[in-house]
């Protein structure tokens, strides 16, 4: 068959499938892409002539199309996601920060950057990078530490082979993250002879690992002996479908479950064996049973520094732990029993290992009454305040948007200080219903992930929260919201600065130093709030606004927003100042050993003191 590069490769990426226990789905939804002379002659002629085999979808940015991949992937469980193909030159390097985003998470993407000509026939072509050293690299060159596998494709012949190699690793639980595969634009126009069988319908199927029957056993010993054992679930219960599970197993044990970032709403909020949020943004009751916990046992985590409070919050003095994960670099952190499964099928293996071992009964009553001390603390930290006059508080948001929203929407969030308030305060009532992005924490993630979300799971409310520091980083996806008809909620949360960054200024001792949005004055940038109308933006890019300055107002722009057949933004001022309920967790910034500050020189001694309580699990 006689194609050119570009057509070879989307008649490919339309009949790619996945398959896990017996589902099949086509693997990529379609392809975003924004064109530029690096691609529109080769991927652009392409996707026009075979639009019906791989639908393309238009983005304003190309990080942010990469983000709304990765959002897509994520709600699939990653058996699912988009392609991305952008011009040479500035339009590829956009992508950098997208892949970076996606190979922390663990989230399939596939990106098409266009590159300079394979032949060099009139080099140094527009936006080349000429590297004197050789005149083999491009700025693509960029992806590779961000890439969980990457080719450049200089000869047609190579393209059957690294699209396999490519699909190996997109499909491959363990090994997923970004691929990039470069595409000259001389060789994306070429034709070729290819194969028939290129073009066969493929199934990749997603297996499931058992656990090894000898780790198993040594996993269920080191269970049996523990009086405080404590589960800490992760993003792999969820994208194994392993909550039903992994509540069984809290239920029939009494084992208390805390979750990640990633790993929030593996159990319904009220769930018995649910203690919330662990880690520097946990909860109190997850902590306290954290630093108690004789044997932790992590599903699906990888450990980040905030889930583990920065090596400083599991305490025991012989605390162990057993670590369930499909990859082995995350099973054997904190120098545990590593345990290379599926979630789902070890947990099943480990709940039958268990028979008849339960926790001792004051420790169920322990993590309940916890539990029940934090959750009267969210209701008083989101319930409405209006009456006295001040601005609504981050938390009175979170709580308003969870009390409108349905058991199986979705919140969308990422960087700042309301992932960390969200981790906390979100009652998560579905598996699905909490998908903030803390991997890699990217201000800009939540409308364009937000977006993604909402094309992979149509039939949910998605409510994407976002503050203003992140939405002036990007909002430019709205536009895509409404060219294609897609329905967000949008909460822009306006405080007039960096709130997380202010926060964590004022503790490391900077007094909040170039973290507001403030007029520059003869002593800096100390004047009044900068004139912005961000709501006045949001409607300019083509969503409906929706204005509201107290809690009730607020309430009833949510519901007017859910009823609305347009993405609609809704507008809040809030109070930065006004902090949510702490974790009682550190988490370790580095503060200046040296300074003429008092209040830099405060935040050490603090900083010092918490250092002690940091240690090494080996």
């Amino acid at each position: 068959m006689r194609l050119t590069v570009s057509q070879a490769l989307v008649r490919f990426l339309s009949v790619q499938y996945s398959e896990r226990d017996g589902v099949e789905r086509r693997f990529f939804a379609g392809c975003f892409g924004i064109f530029g002379h690096g691609n529109v002659a080769g991927m652009g002629q392409a996707l026009l002539e075979h639009g019906g085999e791989l639908p393309y979808y238009m983005a304003r940015n190309e990080q942010a199309m990469v983000h709304a991949a990765a959002g897509f992937a994520r709600m699939s469980d990653r058996l699912s996601t988009l392609a991305c193909t952008t011009s040479i030159g500035p339009g590829a390097t956009n992508m950098v920060t997208g892949a970076a985003l996606a190979t922390v998470n663990r989230l399939p993407v596939l990106l098409l950057p266009g590159d300079v000509f394979a032949t060099r026939a009139a080099n140094p072509v527009l936006q080349e990078l000429e590297d004197a050293r050789s005149y083999d690299v491009s700025v693509n060159d960029c992806f590779k530490p961000v890439s969980r596998y990457w080719d450049r494709i200089n000869r047609a012949e190579q393209l059957p082979g690294a699209l396999l190699a490519a699909m190996r690793v997109l499909t491959d639980p363990a090994e997923t993250g970004a691929v990039t595969l470069a595409l000259p634009q001389d060789v994306q126009a070429e034709a070729f002879e290819w194969p028939q069988e290129l073009f066969a319908r493929r199934v990749w199927r997603v297996g499931r690992a058992v656990p090894e029957p000898a780790v198993l056993e040594e996993a269920a010993a080191i269970v049996r002996g523990a009086e405080r054992p404590l589960i800490v679930a992760g993003g792999g219960v969820i994208y194994s479908g392993a909550t039903g599970e992994l509540g069984a197993l809290a239920e029939r044990t009494g084992v208390p479950v805390a979750e990640t970032q990633a790993g929030k709403g593996s159990l319904a909020w009220d769930h018995r064996g649910s203690v919330g949020a662990v880690g520097a943004t946990g909860t109190t009751a997850a902590n306290a049973l954290a630093r108690e916990a004789d044997v932790v046992i992590g599903i699906g985590t990888r450990y980040s520094d905030f889930t583990t409070a920065s090596h400083s919050l599991f305490a025991h003095p012989s605390v162990r732990f057993v670590n369930i994960n499909v990859a082995r670099a995350d099973a054997v952190k904190l120098g545990g029993l590593s345990v290379v499964a599926d979630a789902r099928e070890a947990i099943r293996a480990l709940d039958e290992a268990l028979a008849g071992y339960t926790v001792p009964q004051g420790y169920r009553e322990r993590a309940r009454a916890l539990m029940a001390d934090w959750n009267a603390r969210v209701e008083r930290a989101c319930a409405p305040k209006d009456g006295d006059g001040g601005l609504l508080t981050q938390a009175e948001v979170i709580g308003a948007v969870n009390e409108v929203s349905g058991p199986r929407d979705v919140v969308v969030c990422a960087a700042g200080s309301m992932p960390g308030d969200l981790h906390k305060l979100w009652r998560a009532r579905d598996p699905k219903g909490y998908h903030v992005e803390y991997g890699y924490s990217c201000m800009g993630y939540e409308i364009a992930g937000g977006l993604g979300v909402k094309m992979a799971a149509p039939d949910r409310e998605v409510f994407v929260l976002v503050g203003d520091g992140s939405y002036l980083m990007m909002a430019q996806e709205l536009t895509t919201a409404a060219a294609e008809g897609i329905r967000l909620v949008v909460v822009l949360v306006q405080n007039h600065g960096y709130a997380s960054i202010g926060n964590l200024s004022e503790s490391v001792g900077a007094q909040r130093f170039g973290t507001r949005h403030r007029l520059r004055t003869p002593t800096g940038l100390d004047g009044d709030p900068i004139p912005l109308d961000l709501a006045a933006n949001a409607a300019s890019l083509g969503a409906d606004v929706i204005r509201a300055d107290d809690a009730d107002g607020f309430r009833k722009a949510l519901r007017q927003a859910i009823a609305s057949p347009r993405t609609t933004v809704v507008h809040v001022e809030t109070d930065p100042l006004a902090a949510g309920p702490g974790s009682e967790a550190w988490w370790d910034v580095p503060v200046a050993e040296v300074s003429e500050l008092d209040d830099t020189r405060r935040a050490r001694a603090h900083y010092d003191d918490s250092k002690k309580t940091q240690r090494r699990y080996l």
